[in-house]
């Protein structure tokens, strides 16, 4: 798909920045808003009351100091967010010069991802093809990409016998095959037991026997969520933040004999993600963490034409997640899941290190808002489009 046949028509001058209607909606638009762009938000019927309603830009007009401003100027509800696709929908986006931020929504809600890539005729800003490598499914998927950009990664185990350490199952729900159902065990006979349980009580889809088996990493939890600049090849880090899960959290904040009646009155921990806390690390690990993110880069740009038809690797927004670990004395960083385009994480302005470099603290909405607009007044969109 060529970038410059999507844009024939544009005018660079009028871009809306568009998103489905979840996610990281909000954030992409507040940051479109403030570097002047319209936006547009394509909402599912049933829950788009979040963009039609609450956070509607209010009508236009002299406004007084903490007046309502919203950051939705658009909304096109459709039936379900394949519906995107619909021809009528794309030429509503076109007429409106519309760049797509694209999220983690694509691959979930979509039963054919390979016609985001072909039939969706917006330009995306970031890169289009990226998103199905998160899948641990894939042909070539994440563990192959960390493990070509020589990251630590938790170890995976080709089987259930190999198990020798607590090891995290990462089977797929029984009600929804895009969320997780972790469950520990330190054996293939624990492994088995608790996979057959979790089953019995539709917990996990029946596939769970082909769901990857990875070494339980004990450390503290740390999203490092990157930009990358096609414009200034430059790498930054915008934000850190950890999970917050349910009903994890409610568990931890139990004293160990309430966990085991818990536990023993039938009430599973689950760790369903459900929104994110921003944090800080130490300076001491942010080089590791830069480290991390310029290997992870070069391997991006290495990837071959058909994980990634632009060849422009890596564009805008990605995440490393993880946790920091603590062995013979020093600290390392061992990943253990990447989001190839923005995280839902908008807190991450919370912490200082946009700060550091901008002088002001920035979501990762912000960010792409600026980038969009830098692309813009160099004649560079092709460079941070697919």
């Amino acid at each position: 798909m060529n970038i410059g046949d999507l844009l024939k028509g544009y005018d660079s001058k009028q871009i809306t920045v568009g998103v489905l209607g979840g996610h990281s909606a909000l954030d992409v638009c507040h940051g479109a808003k403030k570097h002047g762009f319209r936006t547009v938000c394509v909402a599912r019927k049933g829950r788009e009351k979040t963009y039609a309603q609450y956070f509607r830009t209010a009508d236009s007009g002299q406004r007084t100091a903490g007046a309502r401003k919203g950051c939705i100027d658009e909304v096109i509800l459709v039936e379900k967010f394949e519906n995107v696709l619909q021809e009528d929908v794309q030429e509503k986006l076109k007429s409106m010069n519309t760049i797509f931020v694209h999220n983690r929504y694509f691959w979930v809600y979509f039963s054919d991802y390979s016609k985001i890539e072909t039939d969706f005729q917006i330009p995306i800003f970031g890169s289009r093809t990226f998103v199905k490598i998160e899948e641990r499914d894939q042909p070539y998927n994440q563990y192959h990409l960390l493990h070509d950009a020589g990251i630590r990664t938790p170890k995976i185990f080709a089987k259930p016998e190999d198990i020798d350490r607590p090891v995290l199952v990462k089977a797929a729900e029984a009600a929804r095959g895009y969320e997780r159902a972790f469950f520990v065990a330190g054996s293939k006979e624990e492994w088995e037991r608790e996979g057959t349980r979790l089953e019995k009580e539709g917990k996990v889809g029946p596939q769970w026997r082909q769901a990857p088996i990875e070494e339980f990493i004990v450390g503290a939890p740390i999203n490092f969520n990157f930009f990358y600049s096609t414009l200034t090849k430059e790498l930054e880090l915008l934000g850190t933040d950890t999970r917050r899960q349910t009903n994890l959290d409610g568990f931890l904040r139990m004293t160990a004999p309430e966990q085991e009646k818990a536990l023993a009155s039938g009430i599973p921990v689950k760790m369903i993600e459900t929104g994110h806390i921003a944090c800080t690390v130490k300076e001491s690990i942010l080089e590791k963490a830069f480290d991390l993110g310029e290997k992870f880069v070069k391997a991006t740009q290495k990837l071959p034409k058909n994980l990634d038809p632009s060849g422009k690797g890596i564009i805008g927004p990605f995440a490393l997640q993880g946790a920091v670990t603590a062995e013979d004395g020093k600290e390392d960083i061992v990943i253990f899941d990447v989001s190839l385009r923005i995280p839902g994480s908008p807190g991450t302005f919370a912490t200082p290190y946009a700060r550091y470099l901008y002088g002001e603290t920035m979501s990762v909405g912000e960010r792409i808002g600026m980038e969009v607009e830098k692309a813009i007044n160099e004649g560079a969109l092709e460079k941070v489009l697919t």
